[in-house]
């Protein structure tokens, strides 16, 4: 697979949340691909994941407007003029009407272009966005300007609350990932049926050697709830934290710890002191990964209220169920979105209506009274997560895609609009250099 060379495309980097592209990022280049990364946002978090931050050196960040980021415009013009603004004529007018959008592709475009530029002098073979919104707007650009074909991963907000532009998307595209048959369906209904074999539905997945169960737990004889996410209304914490006040009352002697920073911190910390919970219930904020394992491996089970919001805003498949399940620990979680292909209810956990507190809280007392239950549901689910959403059997997948992708192109995937080859235009410094020149991002 050493001919493949994949260029990432994603919202932000570093960040805590995304781990699912972070490690599968890492997987690929375990299969021998190289992976260069081009985030629109460069962010700066107090709590990053080891992995992340040894990467940050070997990313391309831009500001939006720079030096390299004119240049890049300029040699696109100047090689091919109709194309150019032809491309902005399309992505304008496929993104009017929607403020998040229209206003986000003036900002992307020419940054898109610059990626652009960097992709063909770098030899990538093919682009992937997560997400389906503004990254793959960007993969969508860089495809238009240079043939290197891309293709997407559709998740959740970046499908379920608008789909500007999604059908060209989908047509422009190589193929499509998304995580669950659920979100096939959504993007066969809203492009298609002609669309439906492009779309390939490739679960996230874990690394089962790291999330793996605890061969020894606590003894303080509380019963321990553990919740991983942001803080944010989808994750329905307000919920869990009723569920906690219902237990309460019943005489359940538990710890809730909720791991994850979020704008709702100042909200749940208000509602955990007025129910009296501020002896059971704990906010640590955001973790990284050796935490968030450690955290894991003291839990008694795992709980996520996930919620849809009023503006389309829901989970997708949560890898943090994920990451409970392969760490042997049974799940209560919605029954929403593309959860039920994860959490098979009865068997690996328990799915409750969403924003039912006390369906939420009858869940985890049956799980907190019977502790065989806890540990047959723990154990057949870390099997589903072995067949079903392993990190590296569903990067091969994904890897076998990209192979396929770069070798239909012939050996070169660059047309007129970009160089074919890495080279040095006389006066112009290299595309590495302008690259670290433009590293102080928004």
């Amino acid at each position: 697979m050493s001919a493949v060379k994949v260029a990432y495309i994603m919202s932000r980097f570093p960040e805590l949340t995304q781990t699912f592209v972070l490690y599968e990022m890492l997987a690929l280049e375990e299969r021998g691909i190289p992976v260069e990364i081009y985030p629109l946002l460069r962010t700066r978090q107090r709590v990053t994941h080891p992995e992340a931050a040894r990467m940050v050196k070997r990313v391309h960040f831009h500001r939006f407007l720079s030096l390299p980021i004119l240049y890049a415009q300029w040699h696109f013009l100047r090689r091919s003029p109709l194309r150019y603004v032809k491309l902005w004529a399309e992505v304008l007018r496929g993104t009017w009407g929607s403020a998040n959008f229209f206003f986000g592709a003036l900002g992307i475009f020419p940054k898109a272009v610059r990626f652009a530029y960097e992709m063909a002098n770098a030899g990538v073979t093919h682009v992937h966005a997560h997400f389906a919104n503004h990254p793959a707007l960007a993969g969508f650009i860089v495809h238009r300007l240079t043939g290197i074909p891309f293709s997407f991963t559709a998740h959740a907000h970046d499908l379920y609350v608008e789909r500007r532009m999604l059908a060209a998307k989908v047509e422009a595209a190589a193929f499509v990932v998304t995580i669950s048959a659920y979100n096939k369906q959504i993007i066969t209904e809203t492009c298609g049926d002609q669309a439906d074999a492009k779309i390939h539905v490739i679960h996230c997945g874990v690394d089962p050697t790291v999330f793996s169960p605890s061969p020894v737990k606590r003894s303080d004889g509380l019963f321990s709830i553990l919740c991983v996410g942001a803080l944010e209304e989808k994750k329905g914490h307000r919920y869990l934290i009723e569920a906690c006040q219902f237990l309460h009352r019943r005489g359940v002697r538990f710890a809730c710890h909720l791991v994850g920073e979020g704008p709702y911190r100042r909200q749940l910390e208000t509602q955990i002191a007025q129910a009296g919970l501020q002896d059971q219930v704990h906010l640590h904020g955001g973790c990284p990964r050796p935490e968030v394992v450690r955290l894991l491996s003291a839990a008694d089970v795992f709980a996520l209220a996930s919620v849809a919001t009023q503006q389309g805003r829901q989970e997708g498949i949560p890898v943090v169920l994920m990451e409970a399940m392969a760490s042997g620990l049974p799940v209560v979680a919605s029954a929403l979105s593309g959860i039920p292909e994860l959490v098979e209810s009865g068997w690996t956990g328990i799915l409750v209506p969403p924003r039912d507190a006390t369906a939420l809280a009858n869940a985890l007392h049956t799980l907190y009274t019977d502790a065989p239950v806890r540990q047959r549901m723990g154990q057949a689910g870390r099997e589903t997560v072995l067949r079903e959403f392993d990190l590296r059997a569903n990067t091969a997948a994904l890897a076998t895609l990209f192979l396929t992708s770069s070798r239909r192109q012939d050996g070169t995937p660059h047309v007129e609009g970009a160089p074919p080859t890495p080279r040095r235009e006389r006066g112009k410094p290299n595309p590495s250099a302008e690259s670290r020149r433009g590293e102080l991002v928004c």
